[in-house]
């Protein structure tokens, strides 16, 4: 039986809080100032604390900043819709989530489900971390490099609190695999992980599939439909591509952001969200909202803790543990051992991989299907091609830009100029800009559209 302190000066809701929890199967203690919730906690360490941040005696903050609560207790706060901002200062320090006034029981009950003491979790984190330098691994993600231990001390820092995280990095550098670890190492791990590309639907079905709908609603909705906020309830939603989300969806995801609740399309029915997001994006956040491709209020909203993913080639001492990790685990798939020579090893390591960790994946497993016997030589390994360098930001064709251009229309000029470098082989063309190769066709697409209504308007 875990035990509850709920500290707030409104008697009526601590009353009516306390009977919920209680049937929880909760013992529960009150406090209605900061002096009192001392008291309690000098008499029982709790579980979990229910904080509201306005107190008579003072900020509730006070406590969140007390160490040696926060290291025994999981803090939740209560807060109103004009202190969210507050609370996410608190879920920063290690707040383990909060409540919106006024109480909505599914969520509580969600919280309630969720309850790992703080010292449990950092008692794993300090499990992974002892294991990394004897492994090479950090929960799904692998790397000894300096660029990925910084990785892994922010994932360790945000994986149990309920922050919205916004990874950034290129095309193929594992940013699905980050937001699948901070779930695993969450107090979500035991409920959903959804992964959505927001790039790989079409627009017009993009709502109903993130939202829902009602049976009736549009033509061809048979039947009532279930959207990616409700699938991954009390779990982690994972939003990949955010910025290939229409403009006009990103209003209404702010919305769920900002009020925990959204419908499905034609029905007035409002339904609570308790569900972790965590948004990535191939782009510079900022370039995106200057080309019109972000909102910048859903950006600041997204960005409350930023991580941002090396590209391969600035870790390339990770390169030999991937690639044995990716061996191993078709060889094991496959039930036929197979290893790398040490040829076959410095190509890979001497190679610049322009598509990140999934082209040296796919580089690994064409190798392996190629190769006869059971060592993997270079023959079947990539090599740069002193012919056809893998273009760096200084590297490969110039192109002449002027003051007053848009960022829209710059990013045309160089996918139009590193398509014609590559002679139209898109898959060298994304993997040298480093989006997804689905992303670059949408941009042809659009630029396409963009050509024929011009050549329409002029008839």
């Amino acid at each position: 039986m875990g035990h509850a302190l709920i500290v707030d000066d409104d008697v009526d809701s601590t009353a009516m809080l306390s009977e919920l929890i209680a049937s929880e199967g909760f013992t529960v203690a009150v406090g209605h100032t900061l002096r009192d919730a001392r008291r309690n906690l000098a008499l029982q360490q709790p579980d979990v604390i229910l904080l509201d941040l306005m107190l008579p005696d003072g900020n509730g903050m006070e406590l969140v900043e007390d160490a040696e609560v926060m290291r025994n207790s999981e803090v939740v706060l209560m807060t109103g819709h004009a202190s969210v901002e507050t609370s996410v200062q608190a879920l920063r320090m290690g707040a383990a989530d909060y409540l919106v006034k006024p109480i909505n029981i599914k969520h509580l009950r969600g919280v309630l489900s969720r309850l790992m003491r703080p010292s449990a979790l950092h008692a794993e984190i300090k499990t992974l971390k002892s294991e990394l330098d004897d492994t090479g691994k950090f929960g799904m993600l692998w790397g000894r490099s300096q660029p990925m231990r910084r990785v892994y001390e922010q994932v360790a820092r945000v994986a149990g609190t309920g922050v919205t995280v916004f990874i950034t990095g290129e095309s193929g550098s594992g940013k699905e695999v980050v937001a699948q670890t901070i779930h695993q190492l969450s107090r979500r791990r035991n409920n959903p992980f959804l992964a959505v590309n927001c790039g790989a639907i079409s627009p017009h079905l993009i709502e109903s599939e993130v939202f829902g709908h009602e049976k009736g609603s549009f033509t061809g909705a048979q039947r009532q439909h279930q959207g990616f906020f409700e699938r991954a309830h009390g779990g982690t939603l994972f939003l990949d591509e955010i910025t290939e989300m229409p403009l006009d969806l990103q209003v209404k995801l702010l919305r769920v952001l900002e009020t925990g609740t959204f419908m499905r399309i034609g029905s007035t029915d409002v339904v609570e969200a308790d569900v972790r997001i965590i948004a990535a994006t191939n782009r510079k956040p900022l370039d995106a909202v200057a080309s019109g491709k972000l909102r910048e209020d859903l950006l600041y909203r997204l960005n409350v803790f930023p991580i941002h993913l090396p590209p391969l080639r600035d870790r390339l001492e990770d390169v030999e543990l991937l690639a044995q990790h990716f061996v191993d685990e078709i060889s094991h798939s496959e039930g036929k051992s197979k290893n790398f020579t040490p040829g076959g090893m410095r190509r890979m390591a001497s190679y610049p991989w322009p598509g990140n960790v999934r082209e040296l994946r796919n580089a690994v497993h064409r190798a392996y299907v190629m190769t006869e016997g059971g060592l993997i030589s270079e023959e079947w390994l990539p090599q740069a091609d002193p012919d056809t360098p893998i273009p760096s930001p200084s590297s490969g064709r110039s192109l002449s830009v002027h003051v007053g251009m848009s960022l829209a229309e710059v990013e045309r000029m160089m996918i139009y100029a590193t398509l014609d470098h590559y002679g139209g082989h898109k898959e060298k063309t994304a993997a040298t800009l480093g989006v997804s190769l689905k992303t670059l066709y949408n941009r042809l697409k659009e630029y396409a559209e963009e050509s024929a209504r011009h050549e329409a308007s002029e008839v």
